[in-house]
């Protein structure tokens, strides 16, 4: 039985190859040591500017980048797409000290097919002796490659191993349209989310949409920001108790769950600061099981790409509640971490490529069945 981090062992998957791409001699050496300590990788070139990125990632194809967003000359974020160019099959992970600018940054480059990011301390003593920085470093890496790491613990996967027969109709709607979206995703899942809702277009107006995006709490402001700019909706984070209006996007906030309530015969929106779930704060479980109590067959779930089995046991409820669950497939997925423990749940009413979930949307919206 594999997990979703161990691949099979074999020459060529042993050690993943690894450039780092950073302006500090310091930070380079770290994350070098810090990877050769860990196991499984390969550190094959580093750089100290964005130029020599570009050319080692296209001299190399690394199975992995570590990209620094402030470099002298060409910098991270202009590096960013050249390097994708050159070497397309490269997951990408931004590592900059986050700031305002470099929030909003790195969100640009992460709908522009950046894997993830992960926050720099403020101080160089902090970056040295930090183990929770370490540890985040060395998860989100192997997340990316899909290669365990040796320090620290992962959280736990469903077995992975589970027999499902491929794509379940999605159950016919005969006089209930789905008039509540709720989505959830992880890594990969920023282009992902405004790419299915750019793609929604109108449809959109006769949905209220509430995203749980597992992200950092300065992410989750911008990135609300970031999809009104891109589709022309409004999109923010809301507040405890605001009533959930049709024709507007909801963004959990980075650290805290967002879920759904009903006061006073109104939907409303439930911030709440309990333990994690799934590891995750903001967790789309939270969101989906209260979606399911409250909303029942109105509301369509939607479980976008990332890493582990957050959204699985809500999907489930959802299923039992009436309503129907999309799962995004795997190939068009950075991590099928979470669709994929969904689909292996038989959770999922049925398993879309990323370019074809938004139609499909539409069609249910319209009371039409997906093609």
């Amino acid at each position: 039985m594999l997990s979703p981090l161990a691949i099979p062992a074999s020459p060529a998957s042993r050690h993943k190859t690894v450039v780092i791409a950073d302006d500090s001699v310091v930070v380079r050496g770290l994350f070098a040591r810090w990877l050769g300590e860990a196991g499984n990788f390969h550190v094959v070139a580093v750089a100290g500017d964005g130029e020599t990125a570009v050319a080692h990632a296209t001299r190399f194809k690394p199975d992995v980048m570590v990209l620094d967003l402030d470099m002298p000359g060409v910098d991270g974020v202009a590096a960013l797409p050249q390097i994708l160019k050159e070497s397309p099959n490269t997951g990408v992970l931004l590592a900059a000290t986050l700031n305002e600018r470099n929030t909003r940054l790195a969100l640009e480059c992460m709908t522009r097919g950046a894997m993830d990011v992960v926050s720099k301390p403020d101080s160089r003593s902090g970056m040295t002796l930090s183990l929770d920085f370490r540890s985040e470093f060395l998860l989100k890496l192997g997340n990316i490659v899909h290669t365990p790491v040796k320090p620290g613990s992962l959280p736990p996967e469903i077995d992975t191993d589970l027999p499902h027969t491929g794509p379940v109709n999605l159950r016919p709607l005969v006089s209930v349209m789905p008039r509540y979206l709720v989505i959830g995703a992880s890594t990969g899942g920023p282009r992902a989310v405004a790419k299915v809702l750019f793609d929604i277009g109108e449809g959109l107006n006769d949905l209220t949409t509430v995203v749980v995006q597992h992200m950092p709490p300065l992410f989750t402001a911008s990135f609300a920001e970031q999809v009104a700019n891109h589709i022309g909706v409004p999109a923010r984070e809301p507040f405890d108790g605001e009533r959930l209006m049709r024709g507007t996007v909801y963004i959990a906030p980075g650290g805290r769950h967002l879920g759904i309530d009903r006061r006073l015969g109104h939907i409303v929106a439930r911030i709440g600061d309990e333990p994690p779930v799934n590891f995750c704060r903001p967790a789309v479980d939270v969101l989906f099981g209260d979606a399911a109590r409250h909303l029942g067959p109105a509301a369509l779930g939607l479980v976008l790409t990332g890493m582990g089995s957050d959204g699985t046991d809500g999907a489930g409820a959802l299923r039992k509640a009436g309503a129907a669950v999309i799962a995004q497939n795997e190939p068009s997925s950075t991590i099928w971490g979470m669709p994929g423990s969904v689909v292996r749940a038989r959770h999922a009413s049925s398993i879309i490529a990323l370019d074809e979930i938004g139609a499909s949307i539409r069609c249910l919206v319209r009371g039409v069945q997906p093609a």
